[in-house]
C-alpha cells in the first residue's frame, strides 16, 4: 500500500511538510501512468471505491449526496413548467379565456395550440442542450448552471405577462434554453462527484426533481382550478421564481467536479472540491485524486481535445446510440400520459375537479416511488431494472388500450384512471430513475458534458412528435382515443425494450477506466457483467 511518505518523496518534501501542504499537493501531466507510487495511489483508490457498500459510501460523503441532489433538483423547473402546460389546457378558466367551443356547452384549448405550448420549451430546450457541452467544458458545472439560473429568472418575466397562446407560446421557448442546460449538466456532475456505489441513487434523483415539479403544480392547479379569472393561470406561472434565486445561492457554494477539473489541469482546486465532498483523510484524498487523473490522463492520450464530433467516432459512437436510445425511450413507455395526466383523467370520463386531485395522488405516488427507486438500483443493475420496467409498463398499457375498448360505464372510467396511474408509478419506480443513470454511466470522461447534451437533444427529437401525438390522441377535436391510447404506447415501447435487450449493457459497480476498456474491447451488450478487468489495465 502506497502511502504519503512516497508522494512526499516524490515531491521533495518531508511527511510533516506533505501534511502540512496538503492543499497545494499537484500532480503533473501524465505522471501518474509513468509514477509506479502514483499507480499504487490510483490502484488502492479505485479498489476503495469498489469495496464501499452503498449506506457505508452515503455516510462518509453526505456532502456529496446533497451536492448531487441540488444540482438534479435544477431540474424541477423544467419539470413544473411541463406539467404545468399539460394542467393550463385542463383548467377551466384557461380554457374559456384562449380556447374555442367544444360543441357540448364547454371550452376546449384547439390541439394545434395545446402541441404549441408542449413543444415550444421543448425546441427551446433543444438549442439548449447543444449550448451546455462547449459552455460546460470551457466553465465548468458551476458556472455554466449560474448563467443558466440567471437565464430562466429573466424568462419566466415573458410567461408570466403573456396576454395571448402566441406570447406564452414564446415565453416557454425561452424558458426552454435553460432547462436544456440543467437537464445535460445535471447527471453529468452528479455521476462524477459521488462514489461509484451512489451513482445510482444520485442520479435517480433527477427523475425525484420531476416528481417535486409535478406535486407542486398539482397542487397549485388544484386550487385554483375553480378560479374564473386570469390570475388562476397567472399565479401558478409566477410560482417558478421560488426556484432559481435559492439555487443560485446553493450552487455558488458548490464544488466545481474533480474530474473537470483535472481535465482543466487544476490538480489542486480538483483535490479541495474531493475532500469538500468527504475525502477528509489526506492520503485517501491522494489516492482519490490519482484515480481520477489516471483515467483522464487514459483518455487524454488515446483521443485528444473532446469535440461533437468525437461522439460519431469509434467506440463513442456506440456510446452516443446507447445515451441517445435510453433518452428517447422515456417518451415511448406511457411517460406522456403523465405528462398529461389531467386532461388524460378528463378524456378518461373523469369530473374536471376529480381529475385534479387524481393528479395530485398521481404525482405525489411518484415522489413515493422516486424513493423507492434509490433501493432498487442499490439491488438491481441497470440492465435488469430497465427491461422489467419496461415490460411492465407493456403489460398495463395493453391492459388500459382494452379497458377502453369495451363497453363504457363509471367502473371503466376509474379503471382507466387507475391504470393511468400505475404507469406514472412504474415509471416513476424504474424506466425514468435508471434512464438517468444509465445515461450518466454511459459516456467517457472527456465527452460527458457533451454526450449528456446531443442525448438530451434526442429526447427532444423524439418528444417533439409524440407530444403531438399524444394531443392527437386525447384532444376531442382530434382522434379522441382516451384509453386507447395505450395499444400505441405498448407498441413504441415494445420497440425500446427489443433495442435495450440487444444493446444495453451492465454498467452497476464499473468505474469509469472499466466501462473505457470494455466498450473499446467492443464487449457485447450482454457479456459485460461477466467480464472481469483487472484493476491494473490501463487500456
Amino acid at each position: 500500500m502506497s502511502d504519503t511518505k512516497g508522494s512526499s518523496e516524490l515531491h521533495g518534501t518531508t511527511d510533516h511538510e506533505d501534511h502540512a501542504k496538503v492543499e497545494k499537493v499537484e500532480v503533473h501531466q501524465d505522471e501518474v501512468l509513468h509514477n509506479p507510487e502514483l499507480m499504487n495511489d490510483a490502484f488502492e483508490g479505485e479498489n476503495a471505491e469498489h469495496s464501499m457498500g452503498t449506506w457505508e459510501a452515503a455516510k462518509k460523503h453526505p456532502w456529496a449526496c446533497f451536492w448531487a441532489f441540488m444540482m438534479c433538483f435544477t431540474i424541477v423547473m423544467e419539470s413544473f413548467d411541463m406539467f404545468l402546460n399539460g394542467n393550463f389546457v385542463a383548467l377551466p378558466s384557461f380554457q374559456k379565456h384562449y380556447g374555442v367551443p367544444d360543441g357540448k356547452g364547454g371550452w376546449v384549448i384547439p390541439t394545434r395550440w395545446q402541441s404549441a405550448l408542449f413543444q415550444a420549451g421543448q425546441c427551446g430546450a433543444f438549442v439548449g442542450v447543444f449550448l451546455a457541452g462547449p459552455v460546460t467544458n470551457k466553465l465548468g458545472y458551476r458556472y455554466t448552471t449560474l448563467f443558466a439560473l440567471v437565464l430562466m429568472n429573466a424568462t419566466i418575466f415573458i410567461s408570466f405577462f403573456a396576454n395571448s397562446l402566441t406570447l406564452l407560446t414564446v415565453g416557454q421557448a425561452l424558458e426552454g434554453v435553460p432547462w436544456g442546460f440543467f437537464i445535460a449538466n445535471s447527471p453529468a456532475y452528479a455521476s462524477e462527484i459521488v462514489p461509484i456505489s451512489l451513482r445510482g441513487a444520485c442520479t435517480a434523483t433527477l427523475q425525484m426533481s420531476w416528481s417535486i415539479g409535478s406535486i407542486i403544480v398539482a397542487g397549485a392547479t388544484y386550487g385554483f382550478n375553480k378560479g374564473t379569472d386570469e390570475w388562476s393561470w397567472r399565479i401558478p406561472l409566477a410560482l417558478q421564481w421560488i426556484f432559481p434565486t435559492p439555487l443560485m445561492i446553493l450552487v455558488w457554494f458548490a464544488p466545481e467536479s474533480p474530474w473537470w477539473l483535472i481535465r482543466r489541469g487544476r490538480k489542486e482546486e480538483a483535490l479541495r472540491s474531493i475532500k469538500r465532498l468527504g475525502t477528509k483523510d489526506p492520503a485517501d484524498a491522494q489516492r482519490s485524486l490519482a484515480m481520477i487523473e489516471r483515467t483522464v490522463e487514459i483518455e487524454a492520450n488515446t483521443s485528444g481535445t473532446p469535440t461533437l464530433l468525437d461522439l460519431l467516432k469509434g467506440t463513442d459512437l456506440r456510446r452516443t446510440i446507447i445515451t441517445c436510445l435510453m433518452y428517447a425511450s422515456q417518451n415511448f413507455a406511457g411517460n406522456l400520459i403523465a405528462n398529461q395526466a389531467t386532461y388524460f383523467f378528463e378524456q378518461a370520463g373523469i369530473s374536471p375537479d376529480r381529475a385534479f386531485q387524481l393528479n395530485l395522488i398521481n404525482s405525489c405516488l411518484q415522489f413515493v416511488a422516486n424513493i423507492l427507486s434509490w433501493f432498487l438500483t442499490s439491488w438491481f443493475g441497470r440492465r435488469t431494472i430497465y427491461l422489467y420496467g419496461t415490460a411492465t409498463n407493456i403489460t398495463l398499457l395493453v391492459i388500459l388500450g382494452i379497458c377502453a375498448s369495451i363497453a363504457q360505464s363509471s367502473a371503466t372510467n376509474y379503471a382507466q384512471a387507475v391504470l393511468g396511474i400505475l404507469i406514472s408509478f412504474g415509471y416513476a419506480l424504474s424506466l425514468g430513475p435508471i434512464s438517468y443513470t444509465i445515461i450518466a454511466e454511459t459516456s467517457s470522461v472527456r465527452l460527458r458534458a457533451l454526450s449528456t447534451g446531443v442525448g438530451r437533444a434526442a429526447y427532444y427529437v423524439a418528444e417533439i412528435p409524440m407530444i403531438y401525438l399524444a394531443s392527437q390522441m386525447l384532444n376531442t377535436t382530434g382522434w379522441n382515443l382516451a384509453g386507447k391510447c395505450g395499444y400505441v404506447w405498448a407498441g413504441t415501447a415494445v420497440v425500446c425494450w427489443v433495442l435495450a435487450y440487444f444493446g444495453l449493457p451492465e454498467l452497476k459497480h464499473r468505474s469509469y477506466r472499466e466501462l473505457d476498456i470494455l466498450f473499446n474491447r467492443k464487449v457485447p451488450a450482454r457479456d459485460f457483467k461477466k467480464t472481469v478487468i483487472d484493476v491494473r489495465e490501463n487500456e
